[in-house]
């Protein structure tokens, strides 16, 4: 083997290792944040061996994923993942991995804030409506108008009357929303009281995750009783044939995220989509062509070395 060769056999390597290395520095982040990895044990080689698993199923769900990504854009599909439940029960990580390789003018995610002062004044399901997908695309709603039927019921930012109204609504817009072409898939991750009061602790003891606890997160610790006959009531009125819900056990973070990705995969059915060969055309070079220079100081400086 050349000298060249190596060199570009030693490139590519490098460049996949960091496609995965993405995916490294996500679960780094979930380990600092259970253990804060400088302090904690090393892994024994069970765990090593579990993590290596739980790897080589995520990437595969992944190239899956963009199988269907593909197939959704040639098929001109309409599809809208809905991802509700309690805080810190781990809606954000699946989101991240569902998307992390995907188009994202094809999927995107749709986290809407409180609503303005004009907002309140519109059609319930109207801000929401506007997010809609288009044709060949896939939009996943990191909460929704569900937010009605949890933490407006709870926290007292709607009446009696409006949750009512917005249970009767609820599954007639979804039964709309199906008629008109769209795929909806409904998840509610579910964890226990025990482990959603661990991942707050460790909220508040790493900084690098502090922004992610709002004074309404820590209110929804005390009103754990309230948010689950909220849970069961929402469930109870809107799980419709149309547009069903499924329930995500969702204790374990990675085993929530394979579980739930396979099962969004086998509810869109897709087949992989055909390419013709890709070459890069020849650049063309130009006898005239000078490159000009750029001052040095308008580069970033150099504060790092990889080797």
């Amino acid at each position: 083997m050349t000298g060249s060769t190596t060199t570009n056999a030693a490139k590519i390597r490098a460049e996949m290792l960091d496609s995965f290395d993405e995916e490294l520095e996500l679960e780094l982040e979930d380990e600092r944040s259970t253990g804060l990895l400088a302090e904690g044990p090393e892994p024994t080689e069970a765990e090593r061996l579990q993590r290596k698993k739980y790897f080589k199923e995520l990437f595969r769900l992944q190239r899956e994923l963009v199988k269907l990504q593909d197939w959704v854009v040639q098929e001109k599909l309409k599809v809208v993942v809905i991802f509700e439940g309690r805080d810190a029960a781990g809606k954000g990580g699946v989101i991240k991995r569902i998307t992390q390789r995907l188009n994202p003018r094809v999927c995107r995610v749709a986290a809407l804030p409180a609503p303005s002062e004009r907002e309140k004044t519109q059609w319930y399901f109207q801000r929401y409506a506007a997010h809609l997908p288009a044709a060949g695309e896939i939009v996943l709603f990191d909460r929704s108008w569900y937010n009605r039927a949890g933490v407006e019921r709870v926290m007292g930012f709607c009446t009696d009357d409006e949750v009512e109204e917005f249970f009767r609504s609820a599954p007639e817009f979804e039964r709309m929303l199906v008629r008109s072409g769209v795929k909806l898939v409904k998840y509610w991750f579910s964890i226990t009281d025990e482990e959603q009061n661990f991942r707050f602790d460790m909220r508040i003891k790493d900084p690098l995750k502090q922004w992610k606890l709002s004074p309404m997160d820590l209110e929804s610790r005390r009103r754990w009783e309230a948010y689950t006959k909220a849970k069961e009531a929402m469930l109870e009125r809107t799980h419709i044939s149309e547009a069903p819900w499924w329930v995500v056990e969702a204790d374990d973070k990675k085993v929530a995220r394979i579980n739930c990705i396979t099962h969004f995969l086998s509810q869109v059915p897709y087949r992989e989509v055909s390419r013709n060969g890709i070459a890069l055309p020849e650049r063309v070079h130009n006898a005239d062509y000078i490159r000009g220079p750029v001052p040095r100081e308008l580069y970033v400086p150099n504060v790092f070395e990889t080797s």
